[in-house]
């Protein structure tokens, strides 16, 4: 194993990836909770929630930083 440099990442970027990080594995993990509990529309709305939101932060990510 060897270390990586990160140095080149801006704050800002590392902000915005952590932040729809936790609210994409957010939704996912809520929405299979709500699927444990037999409450499937609203399980289906999470994976939803997330769909969304990996489909905005790659916009994001290819609009501003790629």
């Amino acid at each position: 194993m060897s270390l990586v440099d990160v140095s080149g990442v801006s704050s800002t970027l590392f902000i915005l990836g952590v932040i729809f990080l936790l609210l994409i594995f957010g939704l996912l993990s809520f929405g299979i909770l709500r699927m444990f509990q037999q409450k499937f529309r609203v399980g289906w709305f999470c994976f939803g929630g997330a769909i969304v939101s990996f489909s905005v932060f790659m916009f994001i990510l290819n609009k501003w930083y790629i």
